[in-house]
């Protein structure tokens, strides 16, 4: 595979990778089970099982082996054949899912700030339609 199409697959293949990460981490779909492992990262009685645990918490945690997935189920190599290929792959991988993952969260909070600041000026509207009209003394 030539180096332009390698270069291709290593953004398209971390979109699903970033896509899976982003969701078990941060989604509600996810929430009980990652709110279990998160109780389980801090309060395990051993490392190893607290460390486990903190994997389904951390978005560039789990990409690493979401990425190792993924390399096995595609066979994607970077660069060099054999493991050195795959080995560089995860790491690059790993490295452009968390870029779209970043872009994405800082997207997602934009469009959260947006719909705020619209409520806000809707609510003033609001208020302002409710205000009754100021009365004009025609007495004088």
């Amino acid at each position: 595979m030539s180096i332009a199409m390698q270069i291709v697959w290593l953004f398209v293949l971390a979109i699903p990778i970033a896509c899976i990460a982003w969701t078990v981490t941060h989604e509600e779909l996810f929430r009980e089970p990652r709110q279990y492992c998160q109780r389980q990262s801090q309060n395990a009685p051993t490392l190893v099982r607290r460390k486990f645990f903190y994997l389904f918490t951390c978005e560039y945690c789990f990409s690493h082996y979401v990425t190792i997935f993924f390399l096995i189920i595609t066979r994607y190599k970077l660069l060099y054949p054999g493991w050195r290929g795959y080995l560089v792959a995860l790491f690059a991988l790993v490295w452009i899912a968390n870029l779209h993952m970043s872009v994405f969260g800082r997207l997602r909070l934009d469009i959260r700030r947006e719909r705020i600041e619209i409520k806000g000026v809707e609510h003033e509207v609001k208020d302002k339609i409710r205000e009754p009209a100021p009365q004009i003394d025609r007495a004088a």
